[in-house]
């Protein structure tokens, strides 16, 4: 516990630690890594530890007006330099997105 947080309080930081350290919580943490692992493909962004907001504002920035779903979607789920989605499951997420704005917004709709 002697490399906490300089942000964050140290009475706060031993209070994560402690709650890390109870049998629920390393019970839940178990569950979570056997999910993760059986499920390899759910689990692939081309984003990193890089933040939906941090992503937002540098396309913000790029296109000069702030971008749609759709265009930070497969910023974040195609593989860089190609038009690969990063799974079998983005590109589903993608496709069902098209369909139903096309739905909705069938006559014009704003």
């Amino acid at each position: 516990m002697d490399y906490g947080l300089v942000w964050m309080r140290r009475d706060y930081w031993e209070s994560y630690c402690h709650r890390w350290a109870t049998g629920l919580w390393q019970e839940r943490s178990q569950v979570a890594k056997r999910n993760r692992a059986a499920h390899p493909e759910k689990n692939v962004h081309t984003s990193g530890s890089v933040s939906y907001a941090t992503h937002s504002q540098k396309l913000r920035h790029e296109l000069e007006r702030a971008p749609t779903f759709r265009e930070l979607f497969d910023r974040t789920h195609k593989r860089k330099g190609t038009d690969d989605y990063v799974s079998e499951s983005a590109h589903t997420i993608s496709e069902t997105y098209d369909k139903t704005m096309a739905d909705r917004y069938a006559d014009g709709t704003p």
